[in-house]
This record gives structure tokens, sequence and C-alpha cells, in this order.
């Protein structure tokens, strides 16, 4: 931490510097780390130029994250968003009277934006690893090409889970060249192939990273663990249950291990950092607030510990026809790290294939490894296919809480009918249109 807090001092620096060269004219250019030219890095990049490029990819991970969370975990009906400056979060979101989702505003292109341009800047990595003039070997000039083949997948998966059915763009190389737009199924089969192609400079490679992240261990042989874990992701939305089977393995899944174990976006108060964006802190005002969807609490076992990510309010909140007693308090502070996944979520993953591969027995010791953590007792229930999988959604909405999951799990599954419906006549969205400026 103390080295990345180092790093975004350094940018903010060089930034100054940019500044100051343009009412001087004494100070050559230099380029941004979070939006690097083409030309400036490309050819011929130090070790250094890399290491902004890095830092300015996780940077940018992490930009309009607030925007992405808010929409789906409304829609997914895991809180409201109040905001008394933008209604929409409680219209358009929540499927209000008439309204619908727009193309061309905040919660859908500010999402979308964001995450192609970290998979731009990773491709313009790709291409100043393959021409770095830094000392790096080969094995580790395959690791870190890896290592953004793994991040451009993880941020096509967050653009393929708004846009699902419109399917994504995955051949943006060439911004003057775009690919097409690819079906659903193309769009997730070129998604694990992009983490497959990593997983095999990654696995057994035992060189370092050329450069430090914040995102997980820097060991390629590690590395390759994060990869695995989005990789089993992938193959679960797939319904690939052999492959995801085998990508938990090589994972960091551990049915004994840590539940917090796993890769995260990390914030900080240091001068050029973000904080993060989903803090509120507890009993904020209902103008600008983040309150639990009731049935949360009312859905919830007796004696679930989870339950202390929706502390009671001291007041009761209100805005457009919806009241929560409850914060959504799943962040205590606006440094608290954000999961990209994590061994809970492995955990549950491993539940599902193997309720899915009719080993109904290793699944309902999953299970019971998640009840147990939340201090509830065995699962009893039935242990056909269908069961099994209900109890594990009802899991996945709880160990998961506002962590991106519960409105995929419930599409994927074909049971959004079953979210609740806050006023009558609201509506519960498949998907976010595509937006206008790629219609």
């Amino acid at each position: 931490m103390k080295y990345q807090n180092k790093i975004y001092r350094i940018i903010s620096l060089l930034l100054l510097l940019i500044t100051l060269g343009w009412s001087s004219c004494t100070v050559d250019p230099i380029a941004d780390p979070n939006n690097p030219s083409t030309s400036s890095i490309s050819q011929n990049a130090s070790l250094g130029e890399l290491q902004n490029l890095v830092t300015g990819i996780e940077g940018g991970m992490r930009n309009n994250l607030n925007n992405y969370y808010d929409a789906i975990s409304v829609i997914g009906r895991e809180y409201y968003r109040f905001s008394t400056s933008d209604p929409r979060l409680t219209s358009d979101l929540l499927g209000k009277a008439n309204a619908t989702l727009d193309n061309n505003t905040f919660y859908t292109t500010n999402p979308f934006n964001a995450r192609y341009r970290v998979v731009k800047n990773a491709n313009i990595l790709i291409t100043a690893l393959q021409n770095t003039r830094a000392t790096i070997t080969e094995d580790q000039r395959r690791a870190a090409i890896a290592y953004a083949k793994t991040v451009m997948a993880h941020e096509l998966l967050m653009v393929f889970n708004q846009q699902y059915e419109n399917g994504i763009r995955v051949d943006v190389a060439d911004p003057d060249r775009l690919g097409p737009f690819l079906s659903k199924d193309e769009s997730l089969n070129a998604i694990q192939a992009l983490l497959n192609e990593a997983s095999a400079d990654l696995k057994g490679n035992t060189a370092d990273l050329p450069f430090t992240t914040t995102l997980y261990n820097k060991k390629a042989s590690e590395f390759a663990k994060f990869n695995r874990a989005l990789a089993a992701r992938v193959a679960v939305y797939r319904r690939d249950w052999n492959l995801a089977n085998i990508a938990l393995t090589e994972s960091f899944f551990d049915l004994n291990g840590s539940l917090t174990d796993g890769a995260y976006y990390v914030f900080s108060t240091a001068g050029g950092d973000l904080l993060n964006p989903v803090f509120f802190p507890q009993n904020s005002p209902p103008a600008e607030a983040r309150v639990v969807q009731p049935t949360f609490i009312t859905n919830a076992e007796a004696g679930d510990t989870r339950l202390s990510k929706a502390p009671k309010r001291t007041s009761t909140a209100s805005q457009d026809g919806l009241t929560s007693d409850y914060d959504f308090f799943v962040y205590p502070t606006n440094v608290t790290r954000m999961p990209i996944i994590r061994n809970e979520e492995l955990i549950l993953l491993y539940a599902e294939v193997q309720a899915q591969l009719n080993n109904s027995s290793n699944a309902v010791s999953a299970i019971n490894r998640i009840r147990n953590a939340a201090s509830l007792g065995n699962y009893t229930g039935a242990t056909d296919v269908n069961s099994l999988i209900t109890e594990i959604l009802k899991q996945r909405r709880y160990s998961l809480f506002g962590e991106g999951h519960r409105w995929v799990d419930m599409r994927r599954y074909n049971r959004l009918n079953e979210l609740p419906i806050d006023r009558p006549g609201d509506d519960v969205w498949v998907q976010f249109p595509r937006p206008a400026t790629e219609s």
C-alpha cells in the first residue's frame, strides 16, 4: 500500500508538471498514465512507464464503480439509491410507471465507457510489452501480457453483465476498426477464451510480473489463481460445469479457508488516490443514501450474522414511495476495500457446480460451510438440483450482498420474476440498452 500511495503521488506530480508546461512552454508534455497515447508508450517503454500504465489501469478499474453497482443492485432489489438530485435512480432503474432505461444517460454510458477505457489501456500495455526497451525476461513478458488479458476479461464481463443479450464488442484493439458486437453466447465465449489464453502463459510460470499490482500477488504462478477464479465465474455463467470445476481447483478456492481471501479494489486518502465510491455513513439523510430493500431483512433466517451489513437506522428513510429502516453498510469506511472476487464466492460457485454435476453431498458440504460461518445450522432441505440451487441462490444473496451478483444470478436462472416489486407497476429489467453512441 505504501508503494501504491507513492505511485499515486508521482502521478499527481506528473500531472502538475504537465499543467506548468502548458503555461510556461518549458516542460515537455508527459503522458497521462490514466489515458496514455499509443505513440508515447507503445514503443520502447521503460519499466517506469510500464508501472505508470499499470497504475493508471488499476486506477481506471475503480472509476464509475458507484454507477455500476448502484444500477445493478437497485434493479436486483438489493438496495435503494435515494437521491433528491437525481430521481432516475428510483424511477428509471425500478421501472416506475412509464419510466424505462435510457440509452444515453449516466447509469448506462458511464460504466460502459469506463470499462472500455480500461480495456483500451490494457491493449496499449500489451503493445508496450511487446516493444519495451526494459530489461525483462520472456517469462516476465508473457506473464505481464497475461495480466493485461485477465484485466481485460474482467472489465468486459462487467460490460456484459449490463448488456447481456445485446452482446459486447471484444475486438477493440484498433479504435479505427472496432470488431462487431458479438451475440450473448459469443461474448461469454470470447471472455472465457481471453482468460484461457492468459492462463496458458501464467501456469507454471515462475517469474514475477515486471511491475507491482494492487489486484493480487505479482508472482505469475499466484496471479494465475486470480485468473482461474474469474474463469470459474465465467464458466458458471456459461453453464460449463466441468470447466468451472477444473478452474476452481486451479484458483485460490479453499473450502476451509478464509472467506475474505481474494482480489480487491483498494482505496486510500493519499493525494491523487480514490475513496470507496459506495460508502455512505450510517444514518445518512434520505436526500443522499443507500438503504436496504426491506425483504433482505424479512426473508433472512433468524440469527444470520450477515445482517450486520444492514444495520437499523435511527430513523426511517423514505423517498419516491419507497421506505427502509436499514442502511446498506457493507463498506464501513471510505477506504474499505471492495471485492473483485473472493473465496466466499468461490465456495458458493463450487456448491453450484457440484449441485449441477449431481454431487449433492459435496454441494451440501459447501452450503454448510457458508451457513455455519453466518451462525446458521446445517442445511436440512431437499437435495435435488432445483432445491439445492434455490438454497445456493439464497446464500449468495446474503453472502455477496451488494457485490454485484443478485440481479445476474436471478437472471441466469430465469428467476427475475421472483424479485420483489416495490410499487404497483414497477418493472424488473433484463438488461441495459446499448449506449446511444454504439447504436
